[in-house]
């Protein structure tokens, strides 16, 4: 069954069981209504006929066997009222006045006349009597604090539904116009919803949706689109990596202002003005070329899509197979180390040289143990823990000391946490090595690490040796592609990226010079907003 036949039926059926339950209590209520209206008006009639003296005298003459005259006095009455039938009996429940004369001076048909002559109490009652099933009302006679007979006010069943079906019908006429309305407006509903998804199916919609999203994702420029309000609406994983390093994923940027991960994109598309429109932008120390799109509708400009690429010279180009082969020509230089250190070791062994061998291996692993030994017995999580061993190879090759305070303690998180804070501390401890680092001539390079999360923060301190943060930057330090690197690699993400992900930890992050002239960056999150295992 398509779509929009199973929402017609649904909705239909819906609606007629709907109209059905409000029938059904509408005239539940409508019946209610109108027989307490009737028992009400009747048990009224019946007290004023009650306390009426021309009916109090005829019915004590009656019970002393005096002559009476009452029925025409009570057919004259009767007549001027909606009341089927006024019976007045006495005592013995023997009737006084009826319709047809000829029940007259019979007992009344029916025991519901007993409570109000026995108890001398008002009440209602349904019942068949001479003229056929009647509401019928009773009111006691009381004259001297005696019960002397009772009245009895009936409206015949059948009429009284009669008129209630009367009614029923005007409002019936109005649910059937409302059933209709509600036909014909799923009707259109039904209509609007096949122009709009152009008589695809759901399945067919959610496979061209996933194919989209594939082709998207597969081509290599970076694609991002906005809607009116500079609010982003698709991106691909090139815009992500390009953005973020891949840190974010593309749902994370859905919703979210473009200015927020690069205002000079959203400059671009400010000016475009509704046409299409290319322009230069920088995203850290890279050129990119940007293509700007209108998405134009029948109601006018609906947003823009952004499509950009790196726009790298010649000589940009040269730069980066240099860089890649100074890497590569690093890698090579540690790969030989090692394997001297191997040789040596391999050399002691074979010459039987091998208490010199144990001390050669345990002089180069002292270091380590230590390290290893902080790391596994305060830091619970396995990621996190990976990053510190994997740093602290890193400053052992550049000469600088890392040392983690041994007050520090973490617990381990889930992976979606965990990943954020490994690029945290990642990013930060590499600008804090590449700072001890560069200062070296001027001070012992080195770098502190403290970590803790035992109160309701997670904090993270790293202090290094270096010269600290520029005073001409130290407003901007944390915008993108802000940096004080000056060398030629991409730079000015790192921090960004760490701001980035404090502020989705509800947290802060703080940088001070303090007085043994290191620099200090203290980063503060917010438990409750990780996932903690």
């Amino acid at each position: 069954m398509k779509l929009k036949s199973y929402l017609a039926l649904t909705t239909l059926a819906t609606t007629s069981s709907i109209v059905v339950v409000v029938t059904t209590a509408i005239f539940y209520l409508l019946q209610n209504a109108h027989i307490n209206g009737i028992e009400e008006r009747g048990l009224e009639l019946a007290r004023v006929l009650a306390h009426d003296p021309v009916v109090i005298q005829a019915v004590e003459a009656k019970n002393q066997q005096q002559p009476f005259e009452l029925q025409t006095y009570i057919e004259d009455i009767r007549s001027k009222t909606d009341a089927s039938f006024i019976v007045v009996t006495d005592q013995q429940a023997m009737r006084l006045t009826h319709p047809d004369v000829e029940k007259i001076g019979l007992h009344f048909n029916g025991d519901d006349i007993y409570p109000s002559l026995l108890q001398g109490v008002d009440h209602t009652s349904v019942a068949s009597g001479t003229l056929g099933k009647a509401i019928r009302n009773f009111s006691p006679i009381i004259n001297n604090g005696k019960v002397i007979g009772a009245v009895n006010i009936g409206y015949m069943y059948d009429r009284s539904i009669n008129v209630l079906l009367e009614q029923f019908g005007k409002v019936g006429g109005l649910i059937v116009l409302v059933y209709l309305l509600g036909v014909t407006i799923t009707g259109a509903f039904v209509f609007k919803m096949k122009r709009t998804f152009l008589d695809y199916e759901p399945e067919v919609i959610v496979h061209k949706f996933r194919e989209h999203e594939m082709i998207l994702n597969s081509i290599r420029d970076a694609i991002i689109a906005v809607d009116n309000n500079m609010l982003i609406t698709t991106v691909n994983q090139s815009a992500s990596k390009m953005l973020s390093m891949g840190i974010f994923g593309c749902n994370d940027y859905i919703q979210q202002p473009l200015s927020t991960y690069s205002a000079s994109i959203s400059h671009l598309v400010l000016s475009s003005k509704g046409k299409f429109h290319q322009g230069d932008f920088n995203i850290g120390k890279h050129s990119y070329r940007a293509d700007i799109y209108p998405i134009k509708s029948a109601k006018g400009i609906k947003g823009h899509v952004i499509v950009f690429f790196a726009n790298l010279d010649q000589s940009e180009l040269e730069r980066e197979v240099i860089y890649l082969k100074n890497y590569a020509e690093l890698l090579r230089s540690k790969t030989h180390e090692y394997s001297n250190k191997l040789n040596v070791l391999s050399g002691m062994l074979q010459i039987g040289k091998h208490d010199e061998a144990v001390d050669f291996i345990q002089q180069e692993t002292d270091n380590y143990q230590s390290i290893i030994r902080s790391i596994v017995t305060s830091v619970n999580d396995s990621a996190i823990a990976g990053l510190l061993m994997a740093k602290f190879n890193k400053a052992s090759d550049l000469g600088v000391k890392f040392t983690i305070d041994a007050d520090t303690s973490l617990s381990s998180y889930q992976k979606t946490s965990s990943e954020k804070f490994v690029t945290i501390l990642g990013n930060l401890i590499d600008n804090a090595l590449l700072a001890a680092w560069q200062n070296r001539l001027q001070a012992t390079p080195e770098i502190q690490l403290y970590l803790s999360d035992r109160s309701q923060h997670i904090i993270m301190e790293i202090q290094d040796t270096g010269v600290g943060v520029p005073a001409e930057l130290s407003d901007s330090i944390l915008e993108f592609g802000i940096s004080s690197k000056s060398d030629e690699q991409q730079n000015g993400v790192g921090l960004y990226l760490v701001n980035q992900l404090v502020d989705y930890f509800h947290g802060s992050l703080d940088w001070e010079r303090t007085e043994d002239n290191t620099t200090l960056f203290s980063i503060y999150l917010d438990k409750d907003a990780t996932q903690l295992l």
